[in-house]
């Protein structure tokens, strides 16, 4: 094998990897809310652990401070979305996967991804280079979301608590109103 193929297989097993802490990390923040009494303070303390971790490496790694200038300012939008999406997902995977579970949670995530990915390619949002979605990349798409239905609608159900298995509803509410 090639150094390059050597290369391609390390990043896509990194890439592998980082997908496979996803649920980790959803599980142990739900676990979280339950006991800090809601989600948005689970999301809150696993955001600030992030923010130590990220100063941590950048000390480690000795990267240097970003040069601000004016033109910061003049730049488009959505720049500052990121912060809002890693948010938005992770209240929402600590929300959902107790009521859901983390198999239908992550197959609507990859699906979401996939969906929003084609358009972002086709027609070149966000400053990405434009690039015509192919029917076979519909079609894969398209599998993901059949997968979904079929996990979601066959089979037994077993039931979940009428919480989502996050806690008890009233404890919860009655933290909140504190």
């Amino acid at each position: 094998m090639s150094p390059a193929s050597l290369s391609a297989i390390a990043l896509i097993a990194c890439a592998f990897f980082a997908g496979a802490i996803v649920p980790v990390q959803a599980v142990s923040n739900a676990v979280l809310a339950r006991h800090l009494g809601h989600p948005l303070w689970a999301s809150l303390v696993s955001l600030l652990i992030s923010i130590i971790v990220l100063e941590l490496l950048l000390f480690i790694f000795k990267v240097p401070k970003p040069v601000l200038s004016a033109d910061l300012l003049h730049q488009p939008f959505w720049i500052w979305l990121g912060g809002v999406a890693g948010m938005l997902y992770l209240t929402s995977a600590l929300i959902l996967v107790p009521k859901i579970g983390s198999i239908t949670f992550f197959v609507m995530v990859i699906a979401g991804q996939l969906v929003i990915s084609a358009l972002i390619e086709h027609f070149g949002l966000f400053g990405m280079p434009k690039q015509p979605v192919q029917i076979a990349k519909l079609a894969g798409i398209g599998l993901v979301v059949a997968g979904v239905l079929v996990m979601q609608f066959a089979g037994e159900k077993k039931p979940r608590d009428s919480d989502g298995g996050a806690g008890n509803a009233t404890q919860i509410e009655q933290t909140i109103k504190r």
